[in-house]
């Protein structure tokens, strides 16, 4: 018995009905597959390619790396014949271990000298909160969690150890213990780890000096308004070899383990930090970073050490 039209119209339509919806669930299947595969192809090249291709990086200006620090800029940090604005040392030199260890990352993350701008901002300042005019600092900065809590930083390019630097003939320059400079008036930068030492470690019986630039704290251990002057050893030896007459090392503190370190600012959530990051490991693996210590603070040695 042959069925009716209508019967086989019913059919067909459910026929062709059924097709369509395999043919979109397999359309689906094969887009969905080709997404996962793009997706996931994407990510691996964004990531394989975030940091070797410069024009991936988050920068303050593309094609530029904004570096900042303070000026003056001192050795060994810095060095060179200073060209304005910059005084003392100029860091385009690339000359000093900071400078030096800017460029090095700089060239890891495919940026030639000429490619990289400085720029002057005053330490207190780099670490504070909001947006920054640069892609990181690199200004003997110490990681201390309450800083990291409104910037980000790189890991260590220096581990560092705390000094005293005080005038020869002084009562203070006989010290040979953390105890024995308890009386006397020791003095460091604002808003620095060394003026944190200080007060945490040393814990002197008279209030520390405060001073807003480093430079207006050796200037008051010139005039002997303070007896000592807390800063980290490389620095030290430069301003008893060229800052403060008649000065030494009176001392080194012991670094402890895992302790405190200099690390590049970045502002919060930058991921250039983690570009860096593989720039410093690369440098440090490579035997650049030790290299660099050699050559800019191979003097930072010695300084008897104050327990």
């Amino acid at each position: 018995m042959l069925a009716s039209p209508a019967v086989i119209g019913e059919k067909r339509r459910i026929f062709l009905a059924a097709s369509a919806l395999l043919l979109a669930v397999l359309a689906f299947a094969a887009a969905g597959c080709g997404s996962s595969s793009n997706s996931s192809a994407g990510s691996t090249s964004t990531a394989a390619s975030s940091c070797s291709n410069k024009d991936d990086l988050n920068l303050v200006t593309l094609d530029q790396l904004t570096i900042g620090t303070d000026n003056p800029a001192f050795p060994p940090w810095f060095g060179g014949t200073p060209h304005k604005p910059w005084q003392v040392s100029d860091p385009n030199s690339g000359e000093g271990y900071e400078s030096a260890v800017a460029y090095a990352v700089a060239k890891q993350l495919g940026f030639d000298k000429a490619e990289v701008k400085w720029i002057h901002v005053p330490f207190a300042n780099s670490y504070a909160p909001g947006p920054k005019p640069f892609d990181f600092d690199i200004n003997q900065i110490s990681f201390t969690p309450a800083r990291a809590k409104v910037v980000d930083f790189s890991d260590s390019y220096y581990d560092v150890n705390q000094s005293v630097v005080v005038n020869k003939g002084t009562p203070i320059a006989s010290a040979a213990s953390v105890a024995a400079l308890k009386p006397y008036d020791l003095g460091a930068q604002l808003g620095t780890t060394s003026y944190q030492f200080i007060k945490d470690e040393i814990q002197p019986t008279k209030q520390p000096s405060v001073f807003p630039s480093n430079t207006g704290a050796v200037q008051a251990l010139k005039n002997k308004q303070i007896d000592g002057l807390v800063v980290d050893l490389p620095t030290a030896f430069y301003v008893t070899a060229v800052q403060v007459p008649n000065s030494k090392v009176l001392g080194q503190f012991p670094a402890a383990p895992g302790g405190e370190h200099f690390g590049m600012v970045f502002a919060k959530g930058n991921s250039l930090r983690e570009c860096v990051n593989d720039a410093l490991a690369k440098l440090r693996s490579n035997g650049t970073l030790k290299q660099l210590q050699q050559k800019w603070l191979a003097k930072a040695t010695g300084a008897p050490i104050l327990k």
